[in-house]
């Protein structure tokens, strides 16, 4: 099965790039499911159901989350409607589910979404202990793929939870830091990596957020609510996993 999942979508530049760009690549790779994160989707921060629906329509499947997901008030709420996952090592208390199993033509897809404690100020349990608590739940029934989006801020966090799942998922990719990385790779028991797709949205910005304010917050100390780019180029970034195959590769297109 050919799976792609594509990295944070910032904002309406990101929306409105995966309209222009996801059908052709589904057409051109013969893509199966689509997986996206959407904790930036609606104005940089969160989501709401209008922006699912949006990425929806243009062939987004199924959606995972970060510590941005529940901004948009209501979502708390809507998310128990909607085909989305929230990151697992939240509390039970936090709406929605960490992981589900999706069926497509017959196969039965495992997707768990997992955030890491470094750097991040959430109220988490250990990402590692929460993966075996729920591939535990899943040893005795045949799930066919096993898939694992991983939002952290350490790159060395993503690496070991790489080689802590090989062989146990079929992918492990990293999402959160919105700076693609090029170390797509099979781990040596099998389980395709990549440390980050990197996001999609307006590339002339500061992770998303318009330059100029985060110049004048590192230059000048002078803080301001942040406003995210709508302008400038913009590019689209995913990668493709290949069960069958057991090939990961990246899938970016400039739009400029």
């Amino acid at each position: 099965m050919k799976i792609l999942f594509i990295g944070d979508i910032v904002s309406r530049p990101g929306r409105e790039t995966v309209k222009k760009v996801l059908p052709g690549v589904k057409k051109e790779e013969n893509i199966d499911f689509v997986i996206a994160n959407a904790e930036n989707l609606a104005h940089g921060r969160g989501a709401t159901v209008g922006t699912i629906e949006e990425m929806q329509a243009v062939g987004v499947d199924f959606f995972t989350g970060g510590d941005h997901l529940f901004w948009h008030e209501g979502f708390d709420v809507d998310i128990n409607t909607l085909p989305v996952v929230r990151p697992a090592n939240y509390p039970d208390t936090v709406p929605g589910e960490g992981h589900k199993v999706v069926e497509l033509g017959g196969t039965k897809i495992l997707i768990v979404n997992l955030m890491g404690q470094t750097f991040i100020n959430e109220p988490l349990s250990n990402p590692f202990i929460k993966a075996d608590e729920i591939l535990d739940k899943f040893k005795n029934e045949k799930i066919d793929i096993k898939l694992v989006e991983f939002h952290g801020e350490a790159s060395s966090d993503k690496v070991a939870m790489g080689f802590y799942l090989d062989g146990r998922v079929d992918a492990v990719v990293g999402t959160h830091t919105h700076i693609p990385t090029c170390d797509e790779k099979l781990l040596p028991k099998g389980t395709m990596f990549v440390g980050d797709i990197g996001m999609t949205g307006c590339i002339d910005s500061v992770l998303g957020v318009k330059k100029e304010i985060i110049l004048d917050r590192v230059v000048r100390a002078k803080k301001q609510k942040f406003e995210w780019e709508t302008i400038g180029r913009a590019e689209f970034r995913s990668v493709l996993v290949d069960t069958e195959k057991k090939e990961i590769r990246r899938v970016d297109v400039k739009q400029y």
